[in-house]
C-alpha cells in the first residue's frame, strides 16, 4: 500500500494546478454557486465500476460550515453523477453524503460538489437500490382452525416503520413477503421479521427495481419464476445467508425469542438503501440481550453490509450460510489480509441451478469457522459490542450473472481486494 504522504502530495498538486469548475455548465454554477472538492484514489490495479464513495456530514461541516445537504449536485469532470444524502442511524445523528463513480486501475480523481447555501433543490436519479417494508391495514388478527394467528382482510401499504405486533409469526399473512426487503440492480434480499429471523434471496433476471411487485398477486407467488425473477433460496431451519445468531454448545441460536422488535427503513435509493432493526430482550441460554442490526446495500453491488451492536457482553455472535448437499465450500484466510471469506457454490438454488453465497469478515474478529446440521458458520467476537461483516449471493440467471465456479472464485477475490483497499478520500 502506498504511504499517506504520497497521497497527500498528490492532493496538494491537484489543488494547486487544476481549475475545479472549468468543465461544469454555467447554469449549474448559477444555481449552485458554492463548491467543494473531493479527492479520491483507487490504490489497486482493479478497474472499479460503480464504486460508492461515502463522506460523513460531520467531516464536511468541519471544513464547509455553510454546506446545505438539501441543495447540492456532484460532478466528475463535466458529468453529473448520482448522489444521495441520508442518515446512517435511527437517531438521525450520523448523516452521510454518497455518490457513485467509476475508477480505472491506480487512478486518482477529483470530484466537485456544487451547492446552494439556502433552499431545497432535489435532483432526480435512476433508482438502483431500494428498501421497503409493506404490511396490512384495514383487517385484524384472528386465530385460525389450528389456533394460530393470521391477519384477515386488509390491504398492504408501504410504510417506513413497524413495531412488530405480538400476534405476528411466520405465515401470518401480515407482512408482504414476510419481512422487509432490500435490493440493488444485481440482487434482492429479505429477512423474516419473526422468530425465524433468517435472510433469503430474490434472484433477479432484470436490473430494474422489482420489490414493489413481489407478493402482490398471491402471498407465495415469488417462489415461481416470473418476469423479474424469483425467490431462489431454501432456508429451512438455517440462517439463510448472513443472518444473525449466537454459537452456543455447537449450535446456532437464531434471534428467535425476543421481548419486542421494531424495524425501520432508514434509506431507500437511488444508490444506497438501509434497514434498521431493534431486537429487545433477545433470550439466549438464560440471558437477555438488546441487539441492533443495520443492513445496507449499494448500487451495482451484490454485497449487503451488516453492522451489529449488542448489549450484555456476549461471548460471540455468529453468521453463516445454509448448508446444502453436494456443493463446494470455499474459504480464504491469510495473515497478510484484513478481510477473509467463507463461501459456497453449486446447484443450490430453488430454480435448480448454480448459486454462489459468501460471508466476508474481518480476520481480527474471527473466533472460528465451523458448522452445525443446518449451517456453515462464522463465529465472531464483538469488539465493544460491535461487529461488521458482508454477505452476498450470485445467481447464474441474474442479469449479466456469474456463470461458473471459476468465475465466482475470481469475483470473490475481486471483492476481497476492494474491501482491503477501499477508495481513499479527502476533502
Amino acid at each position: 500500500m502506498k504511504p499517506l504522504t504520497y497521497f497527500g502530495t498528490f492532493l496538494l498538486g491537484v489543488m494547486l494546478s487544476c481549475s475545479s469548475t472549468s468543465d461544469i455548465p454555467q447554469e449549474i454554477l448559477k444555481e449552485y454557486p458554492s463548491t467543494m472538492i473531493i479527492f479520491a484514489e483507487n490504490e489497486t490495479d482493479l478497474s472499479r465500476k460503480d464504486e460508492v464513495v461515502t463522506i460523513d456530514f460531520e467531516e464536511i461541516g468541519s471544513k464547509y460550515a455553510d454546506f446545505n445537504p438539501q441543495a447540492f449536485v456532484v460532478f466528475d469532470g463535466s458529468m453529473e453523477i448520482p448522489s444521495h444524502f441520508w442518515s446512517e442511524k435511527a437517531d438521525r445523528q450520523q448523516d452521510k453524503l454518497t455518490f457513485v463513480a467509476d475508477f480505472g486501475p491506480v487512478e486518482k480523481k477529483q470530484f466537485v460538489i456544487c451547492y446552494s447555501i439556502t433552499g431545497e433543490k432535489k435532483r432526480s436519479y435512476p433508482m438502483r437500490t431500494q428498501a421497503e417494508l409493506s404490511y396490512k391495514f384495514g383487517g385484524e388478527f384472528r386465530k385460525n382452525q389450528k389456533g394460530r394467528f393470521e391477519y384477515m382482510g386488509g390491504q398492504f401499504k408501504n410504510m417506513s416503520y413497524l413495531r412488530v405486533p405480538p400476534e405476528h409469526t411466520d405465515h401470518s399473512f401480515y407482512i408482504r413477503y414476510e419481512g422487509p426487503g432490500w435490493e440493488s440492480d444485481k440482487v434482492g434480499y429479505r429477512f423474516y421479521l419473526d422468530w425465524r429471523n433468517a435472510i433469503d434471496i430474490f434472484g433477479k433476471i432484470v436490473p430494474d427495481m422489482v420489490l414493489q411487485k413481489v407478493g402482490q398477486d398471491g402471498f407465495d407467488s415469488y417462489h415461481e419464476m416470473s418476469d423479474w425473477g424469483m425467490d431462489i433460496l431454501k432456508v429451512g431451519d438455517a440462517l439463510g445467508v448472513g443472518g444473525i445468531g449466537m454459537w452456543v454448545e455447537g449450535l446456532v441460536n437464531r434471534v428467535s425469542e425476543t421481548d419486542s422488535i421494531t424495524c425501520e427503513i432508514l434509506a431507500s435509493g437511488p444508490i444506497h438503501s438501509q434497514i434498521h432493526t431493534n431486537y429487545y430482550g433477545w433470550e439466549v441460554n438464560g440471558k437477555k440481550y438488546d441487539l441492533v442490526s443495520d443492513l445496507s446495500i449499494e448500487a451495482g453491488s451484490r454485497l449487503t453490509r451488516h453492522d451489529i451492536r449488542i448489549s450484555g457482553e456476549p461471548l460471540n455472535l455468529c453468521t453463516g450460510i445454509v448448508k446444502h448437499a453436494d456443493i463446494s465450500r470455499i474459504e480464504y484466510s491469510s495473515d497478510a489480509t484484513e478481510w477473509e471469506y467463507l463461501a459456497t457454490y453449486g446447484n443450490q438454488s430453488l430454480a435448480g441451478d448454480q448459486l454462489g453465497m459468501a460471508i466476508f469478515y474481518k480476520k481480527q474478529d474471527l473466533i472460528d469457522t465451523t458448522e452445525d446440521q443446518n449451517n456453515f458458520v462464522v463465529v465472531l467476537k464483538p469488539a465493544d459490542g460491535k461487529v461488521q461483516y458482508y454477505f452476498l449471493a450470485a445467481w447464474e440467471k441474474e442479469y449479466q450473472g456469474i456463470q461458473s465456479e471459476m468465475q465466482f472464485k475470481e469475483y470473490l477475490e475481486t471483492v476481497r481486494q476492494k474491501l482491503n483497499y477501499p477508495i481513499k478520500i479527502a476533502l
